[in-house]
């Protein structure tokens, strides 16, 4: 199977040769073939994606348009002819005509031609075409070939040779007349990709993609409907710095030199950068494809799992660092880490082939990837129904060379068999012995090696697991992990202490589906064990469909984690636009929480809530804020703090 990212490469090739003289107008053409000779690669072009990929081999002697060179020919092509068709496979071909003799895999010194052929014709006059340099005069085709062992090298004496497969599957493809640019150079940049525009790119993960494709000197754009509204002023300014331009979310970014237009699942087919890149032939990728090109080009680890992710991701990338292995990251939350360096904090371009990666099942995409180690951390229902998790799961494992899962969860147990597992239970190959659950963080051993994880919670020591255990299939010995780890500087907005007020702490949390939540006031819990005080929680549903989905979930983590003296506000839930159906309110979910004794209330507004909340507090309480998707959500929290007695004013 072809990498769909190369779409971009040849689109960017096809671009270069469009400044050609002589060049063709391409709409004039469905189809365009391209033959990528720094990668004795051959591509085939329709409406914009690439839907056909051939290792090549094109001439020992190099490039050159000469009679007599015996190289190959550069620039601008048409197919003259289609010769063979019906020719059983393996036919034998002299001076373009079938001999009725058929190669059938014999060992022959002989140079054959075979199978099909496509005769070529230069377009470009005084180059490829006219005395002395007429492609179509020199003979040069592509064809089949009986030296299938030399292909990905040049070793042509001026065709292009192909598999015989591959040439046959090629030749019902195209007609005669289609164009073929012959392209001898690269696209220029540092993944050589050419300039890949991001829609939506103020989202967390395209624009860890962008800023990973700039880091990495890459070319790279983007639009994001928050940026026309003139908000995030802040974000906009991170990616401009490291050369994304920004165009506004109307096409006009895929014009001119736009080599791929990269989408997540939240782009629809209306946004008119999408509608652009439709009418312009301009190829669309999906963020998961454009990941899963970058993990097959480095030593990857992928995190995977309903929840835990972006924690682990944070941890494997800050043990690899520290232990000196100057690894890439590439995640949807922010690194607090990366952020004291002035960065974003959801991306780094290392110079090692390491890469750390979240692999995202939320949108299935985590079956796109293979990567040296897999981590598996939990399946709860979040997104989607377990089932339909657990299948994606099994794709993943298979395509992973090492695999680290999670000991104690029984419906992942058969990802376990020929991996290593870690936990809390006497079989986990990284187990936590001695444990110390701490409001600031937790202490434990492994394998004789004393840990410290500066983060709060059971959940953050499995997460820390996952990270040795990832760490050590790469090699990493424990004592260069210890110090590393108990330096973590952690995630923003996954239990993030903002600050305290009057002895009432605000917390600013990610938790958005009932396992997270669950998790987040579990790790409150062991705060207000030390001070005594209520968990005032805030939350904001990230969706109509995710709250509608879990509706039922989210009232039994509720009520099973809240204790009478807390208290717990829903705001309305976050739309951030597109075509979602407004089936289910806070209000709806506040009434079933209320059914079940739960002190609930829903927040009409946020100032509303910092009134309320600022009468409410107590010294020793503490305030939660959780939910996703919503970036202004940490303002509110920290607005929140401010408007507690002794906080300043908001």
């Amino acid at each position: 199977m072809f990498d769909p990212v190369l779409a971009a490469r040849y689109r960017a090739l096809l671009l270069t040769g469009l400044a050609r003289r002589g060049a063709p107008i391409l709409e004039s053409s469905p189809r365009v073939l391209v033959v990528d000779v720094a990668r004795q690669r051959l591509g085939l072009i329709e409406s914009g994606q690439l839907v056909f990929e051939a290792v090549i081999s094109t001439a020992r002697n190099g490039l050159g348009c000469e009679e007599g060179s015996y190289r190959t020919p550069t620039g601008w092509h048409r197919i003259h002819a289609r010769i063979g068709a019906g020719a059983e496979p393996g036919s034998v071909f002299r001076n373009r005509v079938a001999t009725g003799e058929v190669w059938r895999g014999e060992a022959r010194e002989e140079d054959l031609i075979l199978t099909r052929v496509l005769t070529l014709d230069g377009l470009e006059e005084g180059w490829n075409r006219g005395p002395g340099r007429d492609s179509l005069e020199r003979f040069i085709y592509l064809h089949g070939t009986n030296q299938e062992g030399q292909l990905g090298t040049p070793v042509s004496h001026g065709c292009v040779r192909l598999a015989n497969a591959e040439v046959l599957d090629l030749f019902e493809r195209v007609a005669e007349g289609d164009l073929l640019l012959i392209a001898e150079g690269t696209p220029g940049d540092g993944l050589g990709l050419g300039r890949l525009h991001f829609a939506g790119v103020g989202g967390s993960g395209m624009s860890a993609l962008a800023q990973f494709v700039a880091m990495k000197g890459g070319r790279a754009s983007g639009s994001d409907r928050s940026f026309d509204r003139g908000q995030r002023a802040g974000a906009r300014a991170q990616l401009e710095a490291l050369g994304v331009m920004i165009h506004p979310q109307d096409g006009s970014g895929l014009e001119g030199d736009c080599s791929a237009l990269v989408v997540s699942t939240a782009v629809e087919e209306e946004v008119p950068d999408v509608a652009a890149a439709r009418r312009l032939g301009v190829p669309v990728l999906h963020r998961s494809e454009l990941l899963a090109h970058l993990v097959a080009r480095h030593r990857t680890v992928a995190v995977t799992g309903t929840s835990g992710k972006s924690s682990t991701v944070a941890m494997i990338f800050e043990i690899l660092r520290g232990a000196g292995r100057d690894p890439s990251v590439i995640t949807g939350g922010e690194l607090v880490a990366l952020q004291r360096e002035g960065l974003w904090g959801n991306t780094w371009a290392g110079a090692s082939d390491l890469l750390v990666i979240e692999a995202d099942e939320s949108d299935g995409s985590v079956v796109r990837y293979h990567p040296a180690v897999g981590v598996l951390l939990n399946l709860q229902r979040d997104h989607k129904e377990m089932d339909a998790v657990a299948e994606m799961f099994r794709s993943f494992r298979v395509q992973v060379r090492e695999a680290v899962v999670v000991g104690e969860a029984e419906n992942l147990r058969e990802f376990a068999e020929g991996g290593a597992t870690f936990g809390f239970g006497e079989g986990a190959d990284f187990r936590a012995e001695g444990l110390s659950l701490g409001p600031e963080g937790s202490a434990f051993r492994v394998g004789g090696a004393d840990f410290h994880v500066p983060v709060p919670g059971r959940h953050n020591v499995e997460n820390a697991l996952a990270a040795i255990g990832a760490c050590a299939a790469l090699a990493v010995p424990f004592e260069a992990m210890t110090g590393p780890l108990s330096a973590f500087q952690g995630v923003a907005r996954r239990f993030q202490v903002l600050g305290a007020a009057s002895g009432v702490a605000v917390v600013d949390d990610f938790g958005h589906n009932p396992a997270k939540v669950a998790a987040s006031i579990r790790a409150a819990r062991l705060r207000l064990a030390r001070t005594g005080g209520r968990l005032l929680a805030v939350f904001q549903p990230h969706g109509f469909g995710p709250l509608k989905f879990l509706r039922a979930d989210f009232v039994e983590s509720f009520a099973a984690e809240l204790h009478a003296q807390d208290r717990l506000w829903f705001l309305d839930v976050f739309y951030a636009g597109g075509t979602a159906a407004k089936d289910i309110s806070s209000s709806d979910v506040v009434g079933d929480l209320a059914a079940r004794g739960v002190q609930a209330e829903h927040a009409p507004s946020r100032e509303w809530l910092m009134d309320r909340l600022a009468a409410e507090a107590k010294e020793g309480d503490l305030i939660l804020v959780m939910g996703a998707r919503d970036p202004s959500l940490t303002d509110l929290a920290k607005a929140i703090l401010a408007a507690l007695p002794g906080g300043g004013s908001r």
